[in-house]
């Protein structure tokens, strides 16, 4: 570091992706340097929030991962911004301030020149069904949500399809895609439900981890519109394009006004 942070506030971005623990002490470690060179204020801008999920016990036996996250962060700096939170209990667990910025107007607009009169926005599950609802009032478009039951971390089962979906162009919407298990159980359903097969998904987190590949190229897949928060997300062979979010993050961070920086 070359430049005088004596007093300074400074912000720091670094998405936490895999491998999220090598990222993550990077920018912990950044922090604690920034703090040592006198910095009065530090940001902490995570594009994509590692450990999200782990966001409470199941068996009794996991981590809670986000908390422990959480309190790391909070070591070292004095306010967060992240990017559709995997929940919005997370919020609960920090100690400093945390901005969550949503992405869903800027896949909207990325997805507005593809819209048709016959297609309805899907939630894949119950936690999507607010950002479904918010993409249908940008979008004008209907929404179905898929009530679902996750049988372990890679395995769910639909139990009722709730909307009309079909004859319809379904566009599934979420926060992210990680193993590919859910948005691939909620399309098979739709399929069954007599939509057409034709999928479009938008998604703010595009992980593809595990079977995720393998999954999706057994869709009638379309289209996904994803955000750069997962730099590798485009290394894929799907139809895929990646939003950046350099001026929804700028733009959020000079909003920050001296008085919510302390």
């Amino acid at each position: 570091m070359k430049e005088p942070l004596e007093g300074r506030t400074v912000f720091l971005l670094q998405s936490t992706v895999a491998p999220a623990d090598r990222n993550l002490l990077e920018l912990l470690l950044l922090a604690d340097a920034c703090r040592r060179r006198g910095a009065r204020y530090i940001v902490a801008a995570l594009p994509y929030f590692g450990y999200a999920r782990q966001d409470r016990r199941v068996s009794g036996e996991e981590p809670v991962g986000a908390r422990l996250v959480a309190d790391l962060l909070a070591c070292r700096c004095d306010r967060i911004v992240a990017l559709d939170l995997h929940t919005a209990a997370i919020e609960g667990f920090v100690s400093v301030p945390l901005l969550n910025l949503s992405a869903v107007p800027l896949l909207a607009e990325a997805f507005r020149e593809h819209r048709q009169q016959n297609q309805v926005l899907v939630a894949p599950d119950a936690g999507a069904v607010k950002p479904a609802q918010h993409y249908g009032e940008l979008l004008q478009l209907p929404v179905a949500y898929v009530e679902k039951m996750r049988r372990s971390d890679r395995e769910v089962a639909v139990q009722a399809v709730t909307g009309n979906v079909e004859d319809r162009v379904p566009v599934l919407v979420d926060d992210m895609i990680s193993t590919g298990g859910t948005i691939f159980a909620a399309a098979a359903a739709l399929l069954e439900a007599g939509a057409r097969p034709d999928i479009s998904i938008l998604v703010s987190h595009c992980l593809l981890v595990g079977k995720a590949a393998s999954r999706l190229e057994q869709l009638p897949l379309r289209r996904i519109i994803t955000t750069d928060s997962v730099p590798e997300a485009t290394k894929t062979r799907h139809p895929l394009s990646a939003c950046t979010l350099a001026q929804l993050l700028a733009d959020a961070l000079l909003e920050l006004s001296p008085s919510e920086l302390g």
